[in-house]
């Protein structure tokens, strides 16, 4: 296998960008990052355009765009650089390129100090984002994991709002600690493996496990063994998701963020804990997962109804936004436990849908707060007259939230309904699911409250600030996000085929059901 390709150039082009923009002058800051990251966005549709991958790539499918090389031995444990895509990472890849480029341009007008170490570190961490996505080896994998840590960390502590810097730390020790409780569950599994596995690389390890290798660790039988190397990967990968009741790190980071930085926090960060959550839970365990699928679904359908109701009582828009994607995650966690093809497949797909129409509302929020300078519910009542461009898209991204046909959130839940109703692994799956579909009615109810006390009505803006029509370049990422959603609403298949040849491994029962597309 080569050992260096499209991968790695997608991964030095974004962090020599990062670096040349920190050393830049800030008034050009702007401009140069967002040429440098339109480089990693044309090679990701490039390599979309050419993606041959087949089959999962931790159970031994073809991956696309593979390269591996050895790296380090320790003790009796072989580090390589393993990277390559399949199904699940390649649109996960796009929308990181994508979003990224997005909102370094809406960074354009509320970003006016330290623009080249702003652009710089936004560059950063799209190289650490990529990394987390592509790595198939673990160390390396967590280099990249625990690097996105870095750039949010300064992004939200330096540019942020007025709790700026207890937002950052608490981002960062809640994710922090998250991490080593996980990575104690993924090296307990690997050391019980014995000689079975030679490496820390994830497909080995994934199919060492699937072959029955696992032995006794410290006197842990391997029944046991696995249930507590499953909780301790779940509990960590739940922090960054994040579901209940590990997410109040989630609204401080998010109101305190600058919006471009709220933009990939919501839309590709916590998009890392579902992918990991996957990648190692669901993948490596499917039979642990499988065992405990109701205590599972509880935490996804708690997530989605305490998520909305949260909401629901905010008058800060960001604080809106920010709840309800707590309450999306939870579909995430209740398609992945399902254990069915449309299940695991829309869970994948909310991901990507998620990270589109999440990344549109924070936008489109800072859209109108440029203007405004606040976020308040009561305070811009009637702003739909003064902004009509962004409201409108607002308004658009809003109904996508809610489940409007021919729009990617409609997709996503449709996908993760119908997986979930009838599997045999949840218990009570019926009930279950449409405690979980109750959800979408509470966030319409929120949504529209919001926006009939936000949108319309009077004009009666609570500052002194005059409010125009905000400039071109901050609606263009509006609209780019907007035709998005519509495209993946209208046309699921751009994504969701090569997502089910990717998850369809996961699912026995496949083979039976099928994996025809449904549109």
């Amino acid at each position: 296998m080569p050992i260096a390709g499209p991968i790695e150039a997608l991964l030095a082009v974004t962090l020599v960008g990062a670096f040349v923009v920190m050393l830049a002058p800030d008034e050009y800051a702007g401009k140069l990052a967002t040429a440098f990251s339109l480089l990693p966005l044309a090679g990701s549709l490039w390599m979309y355009s050419a993606f041959d991958g087949a089959g999962n790539a931790l159970l031994g499918g073809e991956l696309a765009f593979e390269s591996t090389v050895q790296w380090v031995e320790l003790g009796m444990y072989e580090l390589s650089w393993h990277v390559g895509l399949d199904g699940v990472s390649m649109p996960l890849l796009l929308l990181t390129t994508v979003l990224t480029t997005l909102a370094i341009v809406s960074s354009w007008t509320p970003i006016d100090e330290r623009q080249s170490q702003f652009y710089g570190l936004m560059l950063l961490m799209e190289t650490s984002l990529l990394g987390v996505f592509v790595a198939l080896d673990f160390f390396v994998w967590l280099v990249f994991w625990e690097f996105v840590l870095v750039p949010m960390y300064f992004l939200i502590g330096v540019w942020g709002g007025p709790r700026r810097r207890y937002a950052a730390i608490k981002f960062f020790v809640y994710t922090n600690v998250a991490t080593l409780i996980m990575f104690v569950g993924y090296a307990a599994l690997v050391f019980a493996l014995g000689d079975s596995v030679s490496s820390f690389d994830l497909p080995a390890v994934a199919q060492a496990l699937q072959g029955a290798n696992l032995g006794t660790f410290f006197g842990i039988e391997p029944p046991v063994l696995r249930l507590i190397a499953f909780t301790l990967m779940f509990a960590g990968f739940a922090v960054k998701v994040p579901i209940f009741p590990v997410h109040t790190w989630l609204p401080d980071a998010h109101v305190e963020a600058p919006t471009p930085v709220s933009v990939m926090l919501a839309g590709v960060l916590l998009k890392m804990g579902t992918y990991a959550l996957l990648r190692f839970n669901f993948t490596m365990l499917p039979d642990t997962a499988q065992a405990n699928a109701g205590i599972i679904v509880a935490f996804g359908v708690f997530s989605v109804i305490y998520g909305a109701l949260l909401a629901l009582a905010q008058q800060d828009l960001k604080r809106i936004v920010a709840y309800s994607s707590i309450s999306s995650m939870g579909y995430v966690i209740v398609g992945l436990v399902a254990f069915t093809p449309h299940g695991i497949g829309g869970a994948t797909f909310q991901m990507v849908s998620h990270g589109l129409i999440s990344g549109l509302m924070f936008m489109a929020v800072g859209v109108m707060y440029n203007e405004t300078h606040t976020r308040m519910v009561g305070d811009i009542s009637g702003i739909a007259d003064k902004m009509p461009w962004t409201v409108g898209i607002f308004l658009a991204a809003a109904f996508g939230y809610m489940g409007l046909p021919f729009m990617s959130g409609f997709a996503a839940e449709y996908l993760v309904f119908l997986g979930s109703f009838g599997s045999p692994h949840i218990p009570f799956a019926p009930v279950a699911t449409a405690i979980a579909m109750f959800g979408i009615v509470v966030v319409a109810g929120y949504l529209l409250w919001a926006m009939q006390r936000t949108l319309f009505g009077e004009y009666s803006l609570a500052t002194d600030y005059d409010v125009s029509r905000a400039p071109v370049h901050d609606v263009v990422p509006l609209v780019v996000l907007l035709v998005l959603v519509i495209a993946l609403g209208s046309a699921p298949s751009l994504v969701y085929q090569m997502i089910q040849e990717a998850t369809a491994p996961l699912v026995p029962e496949m083979t039976v059901l099928g994996g025809e597309f449904l549109w």
